[in-house]
């Protein structure tokens, strides 16, 4: 299983439905060293399934005392790659450690990453 840390629209019911095919168990979490800035997207389908053209974004600051809230859905690896799919270009996956101490993954800007 991953730890795959939400912010936005994954936490949603239809649209874990939707591209999981099932409700994912979740735990409440944060993430430190980010804020939540926006992005508009275009994609139909992820517009269908969300329900809103404006979704949020994790843009990397490095501060501790920027912290978001979100949560932690548990998938598989097959989840995890739908949820690669359904994710944007405006995303992209990283490795992040969340306030729980907990390793998983987030969906960052592509313009908010950390540095490598």
């Amino acid at each position: 299983m991953h730890a795959l840390f939400s912010y936005g629209t994954l936490r949603f019911p239809a649209v874990q439905l939707a591209t999981f095919g099932r409700e994912l168990p979740t735990s409440d979490d944060s993430l430190p060293g980010y804020l939540v800035s926006s992005v508009t997207i275009t994609d139909p389908h992820v517009l269908e399934v969300s329900g809103t053209a404006i979704h949020p974004a994790l843009v990397w600051t490095g501060s501790p005392d920027d912290v978001v809230a979100g949560a932690v859905l548990q998938v598989t690896s097959d989840e995890l790659a739908a949820a690669d799919t359904y994710e944007v270009d405006d995303y992209v996956r990283v490795a992040v450690r969340l306030s729980s101490g907990q390793d998983g993954w987030a969906y960052v800007h592509r313009d908010g990453t950390p540095p490598a």
